[in-house]
């Protein structure tokens, strides 16, 4: 579901209204969908900058928080993702009502770009990585149980060994559970674009090969930590037709057999083992008498 337009393609940020958005996650719901994916550019920016649509102006308190929150009481999905958030608007308030919810998942995926000050201030981004870690911290605080992925760039202008370095330890540092790692390639009519300090293609590829190690230690000590615990997954096909995947609200990715009477329900499974393929195979849980959805 898309909130936000991308602000180069078609001009300066604009947002849909939440009644908008309520609305065509109803008819999202009549067809049987049981997972929505909130997407759009920064869509923490939500209501900043909305349209007047049909002649009505939105209420100026209608944002990121208020959307949510109307989603959670107005529509019967059984699952909502906030997809990228940034860190400097995804307030405690946002946190702590997802630490709540019974439709928004345990699952947060917030750009960091840079665990380097210097390279985030030449990004133009609008926090430093202390903010990260802190937003982090609180997450996992209130969500010990909360998966939370992490976008990287890697070879931005005047990223020095040094720089990269510092990111390393401090990604290292996080309890974060996956990456998703960018190669940076000049783009025209971009400010990037005339920075001094190119960082050589090769070396590019090899802290993105670091980043990518690094992110797959993480995302499996986040899957073996789990390992015994029973959680909700929704079914969906799988390639191979003797097979089930799916994931948990905690977006750890299971296999489970295929019993096409699951298909599209969320159904309490056992994280039993690891697989070669980076997935966790899930059983039948014995004993839930206290098992929530």
């Amino acid at each position: 579901m898309h909130l936000l337009h991308h602000p180069q393609a078609r001009g300066r940020s604009r947002s849909d209204t939440v009644e908008n958005v309520v609305a065509n996650a109803r008819k999202l719901a009549e067809m049987g969908i049981r997972e929505v994916v909130l997407t759009g550019v920064n869509i923490g920016d939500f209501g900043n900058g909305t349209e007047v649509i049909e002649g009505v102006k939105p209420k100026k308190e209608a944002l990121f928080i208020d959307l949510i929150k109307a989603l959670e009481e107005g529509v019967e999905i059984p699952r909502f993702r906030i997809s990228s958030i940034e860190p400097n608007l995804c307030t405690d308030e946002v946190i702590e009502f997802v630490a709540q919810s019974k439709r928004f998942m345990p699952h947060f995926h917030m750009p960091l770009q840079s665990g380097n000050n210097k390279q985030l201030q030449q990004m133009r981004r609008r926090y430093k990585r202390e903010l990260y870690a802190e937003r982090v911290a609180t997450i996992k605080s209130l969500m010990p149980h909360a998966c939370i992925g992490v976008d990287m760039i890697v070879g931005f202008p005047g990223e020095t060994e040094e720089d990269f370095l510092e990111t390393y330890r401090f990604i290292h540092s996080l309890d974060i559970s996956y990456l998703h790692v960018f190669t940076y390639s000049e783009r025209a009519n971009t400010p990037a674009a005339e920075m001094e300090g190119i960082v050589p293609m090769e070396e590019r590829r090899r802290r993105n090969e670091m980043l990518t190690i690094l992110s797959e230690k993480k995302r499996r000590a986040f899957y073996e930590a789990h390992l015994g615990q029973i959680r909700p997954v929704l079914f969906e096909n799988h390639s191979d037709p003797t097979r089930l995947s799916g994931f948990t609200d905690n977006y750890i990715k299971i296999e489970y057999p295929n019993d096409q009477g699951l298909l599209n329900s969320i159904q309490p499974v056992s994280l039993e083992t690891m697989l070669a393929d980076g997935v966790v195979e899930a059983g039948n849980p014995v004993n839930f008498p206290n098992f929530s959805l």
